[in-house]
């Protein structure tokens, strides 16, 4: 594993790390949840947002594309483009709304809405490595420079 790189032994390691991230992050971010099916993405968004107060199901936005959150101190809107098919779709559900407020977006399987989707303040990428997940975080705007030595500081 490279600097900057996290090892998550299990489901539970991957749940905690998101319950970590939840700290660090703020409305307004845009982040691209990257990785292979069964990776852990939809974990990692359980985790953050049970810390964030949701007490209620969370389920992957599979099918429905789209699940808003509105949370004690802000709204999440977790879309997953797997099943997208043309990223023009984004349009007819609102793309362009969701990201207008100060949300935090998080988006699974990004790559599928390529042309229409604005670059990411945060890429963050699940990987298989040694029986577990290895996640990567890394920063590509301003506003998410701090999302990295924040998971540090309180790891």
């Amino acid at each position: 594993m490279s600097a900057g790189d996290t090892f998550l032994a299990d489901a539970a390691a991957t749940g905690d790390y998101g319950a970590r991230l939840a700290g660090c992050l703020t409305p307004g971010l845009l982040v691209f949840l990257q990785g292979e099916l069964g990776a852990g993405k939809t974990t990692l968004v359980r985790g953050l947002l049970r810390a964030l107060g949701h007490r209620g199901a969370v389920k992957s936005p599979t099918y429905t594309l789209v699940e808003s959150y509105r949370l004690p101190s802000f709204t999440v809107h977790h879309l997953d483009l797997y099943r997208l098919g043309d990223p023009e779709e984004l349009e007819w559900l609102g793309i362009r709304d969701l990201l207008a407020g100060d949300a935090l977006c998080l988006i699974e399987w990004p790559a599928r809405g390529a042309g229409v989707l604005p670059a990411p303040d945060l890429v963050i990428s699940l990987d298989y490595a040694g029986g577990g997940r290895r996640v990567r975080v890394e920063p590509f705007s301003e506003a998410a420079r701090g999302v990295r030595e924040c998971l540090n500081l309180i790891s």
